[in-house]
């Protein structure tokens, strides 16, 4: 792993919420990929480099969220259902220095300021990590990719639905787009 400078590096978290990562999660459980992201952002908030919440959030009528003319939609009473602190950020992951990005759909480019964030700090490099690793960190690490950063993925920070949904992202995509190591080879690469 090639040494991460913290003036042009940034951590991007994605869905690490209280609607998400309390769901059934493999290969590891929503409160291991919190704990893995919680030490990758202090090592990060320690070196000086910008750590980015993402998280997902709709209006109460969810006249914002996505069209639903899919073969797999989502059900209104599912969206209806969504506990009230559903879109909050997990219990002791935000410190004040942090920047928190709500997006309204898988990745986190697309209508947000993420972009804009990272551009006007000088940042070329993003680690990413979150859930889901098929659905919101496969967007968002396809976008940035294309946007022209380049990408690492912590593996042991991002989990999804099934270890097999997880696994496909992990050695099918992400290597084509992002170099994929683990969170403790980022940390000592964060110089």
């Amino acid at each position: 792993m090639p040494t991460l400078d913290p003036r042009t590096t940034a951590l991007v978290l994605i869905d690490l919420q209280n609607g998400i990562t309390g769901l059934p999660l493999a290969p590891r459980s929503g409160d291991e990929v919190l704990e893995t992201s919680r030490r990758l952002a202090a090592r990060f908030r320690q070196a000086g480099a910008p750590v980015v919440l993402v998280r997902v959030a709709f209006s109460a009528d969810f006249g914002d969220a996505p069209p639903q003319n899919v073969d797999a939609p989502t059900s209104r009473a599912a969206l209806d259902s969504l506990r009230p602190d559903w879109s909050t950020l997990a219990e002791g992951l935000a410190q004040p220095t942090d920047i928190v990005v709500t997006k309204r759909q898988w990745g986190a480019f697309y209508g947000t300021e993420l972009d804009l964030q990272l551009r006007r700090r000088g940042i070329r490099t993003i680690v990413l990590g979150g859930v889901a690793t098929n659905f919101g960190v496969e967007s968002t690490l396809r976008h940035a990719w294309e946007l022209g950063y380049d990408v690492v993925v912590a593996e042991d920070a991002c989990a999804s639905r099934s270890s097999d949904l997880h696994d496909m992202a992990i050695r099918h995509i992400f290597p084509r787009l992002s170099r994929v190591t683990d969170a403790a080879s980022v940390t000592l690469a964060v110089a």
